[in-house]
């Protein structure tokens, strides 16, 4: 599975990098803090992969980083994607590494 770290996305977004964030956290995790992006828990993908771009890397991202690697298996998988990218270490990773600033939980 590809990752990508806090770090390295921070550079991405900087540089205009066309991306797809997809949060796949639970919608009062993704209300507390989030980077914006497409915001679809991991329950709720199997009825909304027509939302997950094909034509771009798409950044997963979650709390710590393993519903992210759940939700890339099964689309990887089940759908065949191979642009998906793990947030190495999640939302948490964004706040400790990249924006102090943000809320963690």
């Amino acid at each position: 599975m590809d990752e990508i770290t806090a770090p390295e996305l921070k550079v991405r977004l900087a540089h205009g990098h066309k991306l797809q964030l997809l949060d796949v956290r639970e919608p009062e995790e993704f209300e507390y803090c989030n980077l914006g992006g497409d915001l679809i828990p991991l329950g709720e993908l199997p009825k909304q992969t027509s939302r997950v771009r094909r034509d771009v890397p798409v950044v997963v991202i979650c709390h710590h980083g393993f519903r992210s690697a759940q939700a890339i298996n099964f689309l990887s998988q089940r759908y065949g994607y191979d642009n998906l990218l793990n947030l190495k270490g999640g939302i948490h990773a964004w706040a400790t590494q990249v924006d102090p600033e943000m809320p963690t939980y």
